[in-house]
């Protein structure tokens, strides 16, 4: 394969509200929040649901990768239920390797909410379920090994069995890519991202609020200096002002696209991180990475969900 892909395997269950909602449930606009399953039940009860998709960060990611033409697979721990064999399809009809064998748990398979305002800015509830159960056991080191890229995501990493497997995912790689994922998950492991992006990750995504506070940076030039610092290929995200890639100590920009019909904002990030994969892996230019990246989050941007639809 040329990327595996590890992460948590979530389905999305796309929901429509106003910011009238988010203020009532104490949820703060475009972040992340982890529910247990009696807050997931709760919330659940009060919305409409638009569209239930399989979902996970770096999942969606690999998708996009597959619709590129790239072989690529994906270990996410999901239960042998509705909602995973549901999962399971999701990823297969993509013509991604879906590497993870379901078995009977008694937690069931992981469910996220987005919620989208009119501004089409999404807030997520995350019930991690299994999938934040991941354990060192889940992942194949043989699989590892024998791909290019093993991309890891933000949202995974937490303490005990969670990070014995990105451990053990990151000491076999050939080379390892990570999205930072979301604010809140930064400002939850500071240190422990710090640590990664300095000294185990060889690719790196993060918009530009993700990795201000990363750095205790406070402009895109503290950023872009700290990338240089660390000479590591730092990919950074900045919505309307595009994006910016900074490898060898070089910039490289690219403008954002204009004259969108914005519908929702989930995957940009996701979308962004997979045709810029699939430029590196396929030997392109940085500029025609980040010319990709730029194209596949543009696409998504203008529809409902996470992932590009073949029509």
């Amino acid at each position: 394969m040329k990327i595996l892909g590890i992460g948590n395997a979530i389905v999305d269950v796309l929901c429509k509200v106003d910011d009238e909602f988010l203020i009532k449930n104490n949820l703060v606009k475009s972040t992340m929040k982890l529910l247990d399953e009696k807050e997931f039940q709760s919330l659940i009860q009060k919305l409409k649901i638009e569209e239930t998709i399989s979902g996970g960060s770096v999942a969606n990611s690999i998708v996009g990768l597959s619709q590129l033409g790239n072989e690529v697979g994906f270990i996410g721990k999901v239960n042998k239920d509705d909602l995973g064999d549901k999962y399971d399809y999701g990823l297969r009809r993509e013509k991604v390797n879906y590497l993870y064998t379901k078995k009977q748990e008694n937690i069931p398979t992981g469910t996220c909410l987005i919620l989208i305002t009119p501004d089409s800015e999404r807030t997520m509830c995350t019930f991690l379920g299994i999938a934040g159960k991941i354990n060192e056991k889940d992942v194949d080191e043989g699989l590892v090994k024998k791909s290019e890229i093993t991309f890891l995501e933000g949202y995974l990493w937490d303490e005990g069995d969670p990070k014995k497997a990105f451990d053990k995912a990151i000491n076999n790689s050939n080379k390892v890519a990570m999205s930072l994922s979301d604010l809140f998950c930064v400002e939850r492991h500071k240190n422990e991202f710090l640590e990664l992006v300095k000294n185990k990750l060889d690719i790196v995504f993060a918009n530009e609020q993700e990795i201000l506070s990363l750095i205790d940076g406070s402009s895109i030039e503290d950023a872009i200096n700290f990338s240089k610092e660390i000479d590591k290929n730092i990919i950074i995200t900045r919505g309307a002002e595009g994006a910016i890639a900074i490898k060898n100590k070089e910039i490289f920009e690219c403008n954002a696209k204009n004259n969108l019909n914005i519908v929702d904002l989930t995957g940009a990030g996701d979308l962004f991180a997979a045709g810029y994969l699939h430029g590196i892996i396929n030997n392109l230019s940085i500029e025609k990475a980040l010319d990709y990246g730029t194209n596949l989050s543009s696409k998504v941007i203008q529809q409902i969900g996470a992932r590009i639809k073949n029509n």
